[in-house]
């Protein structure tokens, strides 16, 4: 056994005896900062090419994290208002990241997926039904912050499409989904995804399963016994990409011209009303 094996066994172990254990002499301020600490260490080992390291600073991060959200819950009857799925970052810099990983709008089902496989956290798609009328509300009233999550348009007759968010910064062209739109921004968050894991010392079961809806909704993505890798889900998903990419990005060019003629800055960013 190798000494990088004998040290994941042993952490393992360390980390499966200490998770039974409710931790009551941390405050949320100590792991606060101890999360924090242990982002830095991740990506120094990662940047160090130490993937034993790197795997097991990013189990005591989770690990961390989980201990941060139990010192909530069990401190929320004296939080009014607080509830015990409160997370340390904000539920829309938790979907702006997720997007920006994504690079394309998504269903806020898939935002939910990859944020809870991606990142160290939970994030339930139910909270996010009012979302993106929350923003606009917030953008008509007083347009002031970095970034809106907006909706995704419909590019023929440039209208919301349900439950599809997207980020105000991007272009207009890329918030648009046209006939091959769904298909070439699901090729292309499969690409993405699969790099941000590729970089993981090992994937997790939730990061595997997200892989692994990627790889079967691609020809060519799954390996042997039906398995999915970040390699192979990129070499398939980058190869139906050249198909569809032109014809897509003339379908999305042309929408965005007839948007900037037709509607004004909100209606590009949230849409026409639909007719009813």
């Amino acid at each position: 056994m190798s000494a990088s094996t004998t040290r994941m066994s042993s952490y393992w172990k360390k980390l499966e005896a200490d998770s039974v254990a409710v931790v009551p002499e941390n405050t949320i301020e100590q792991l606060e900062r101890r999360i924090t600490s242990l982002r830095a260490e991740v990506r120094g080992a990662v940047s160090a090419g130490d993937r034993p390291q790197a795997g097991m600073l990013w189990a005591q991060l989770r690990a961390a994290e989980a201990a941060w959200d139990q010192a909530v819950e069990a401190l929320s009857p004296l939080l009014p208002g607080r509830t015990a799925a409160t997370s340390l970052v904000p539920l829309r810099e938790q979907v702006h990241s997720t997007l920006t990983l994504l690079a394309v709008p998504a269903t806020l089902k898939l935002i939910a997926q990859v944020y809870n496989a991606c990142f160290a956290g939970e994030l339930n798609s139910a909270k996010l039904t009012s979302l993106r009328r929350d923003e606009e509300r917030s953008f008509r009233t007083a347009p002031g912050r970095p970034y809106y999550l907006c909706a995704g348009l419909a590019a023929d007759r440039l209208t919301p499409v349900r439950a599809l968010l997207a980020i105000s910064t991007w272009p207009l062209e890329r918030r648009i989904i046209g006939p091959l739109g769904s298909r070439v921004d699901f090729l292309t968050a499969a690409v993405n995804v699969a790099m941000h894991l590729d970089r993981r010392p090992w994937l997790d079961p939730a990061a595997a399963r997200l892989l692994g809806l990627f790889a079967q909704g691609i020809p060519g993505a799954t390996e042997a016994h039906g398995t999915a890798s970040p390699d192979a889900v990129i070499r398939a998903a980058r190869a139906e990409l050249a198909h569809h990419e032109p014809v897509d990005r003339a379908h999305r060019e042309a929408a965005a011209d007839r948007a900037r003629a037709q509607l004004d800055e909100p209606g590009q960013l949230f849409g026409q009303p639909k007719l009813t």
